[in-house]
């Protein structure tokens, strides 16, 4: 697990907190790894992840309403900066990059979530809105899915 480095512009805390949750769902229903390539932006954005086969309509409808009732318990977002030792009881840290530090900031979505990122986050769940998928596609093993919150 890499840190959820943002290479993205400016990030739009709502939509990049949903990606999290997001991700966690899809790790939680298909036990696959979060995404390996998202662009996130404020207006729509994309995920993409190594799953054998696509995921159902039925599937995708769930995806969507899990996320959505995660949200919708208004769950409390919170930023700690922990020592790597105490870290690798929440996160993999197999990827980070050298020269990490002693400390790693990990972000917790209440109980539903916790990631090593250095992005930007809303303060509690219910500052999000709807989530939306908008569209998805598979190819060669990487489902891709496209969103945006209402």
């Amino acid at each position: 697990m890499a840190i959820e480095s943002e290479h993205n512009k400016q990030e739009y805390p709502p939509m990049h907190t949903a990606e999290h949750i997001l991700n966690q769902t899809m790790v939680r229903m298909f036990g696959c790894k979060r995404s390996f390539n998202a662009h996130i932006e404020k207006k729509k954005s994309k995920c993409d992840y190594a799953l054998s086969q696509a995921p159902t309509d039925a599937q995708i409808a769930e995806i969507e309403k899990t996320v959505n009732e995660v949200i919708d318990r208004h769950l409390p977002v919170s930023i700690e900066l922990v020592a790597l030792s105490e870290a690798a009881k929440y996160v993999d840290l197999s990827k980070l990059p050298a020269g990490v530090g002693s400390e790693i900031r990990l972000v917790f979505i209440g109980d539903y979530d916790v990631c090593a990122c250095v992005g930007a986050h809303v303060s509690n769940t219910s500052e999000i809105g709807k989530f939306v998928i908008l569209s998805h596609s598979y190819s060669d093993g990487v489902w891709r899915v496209r969103f945006k919150l209402e």
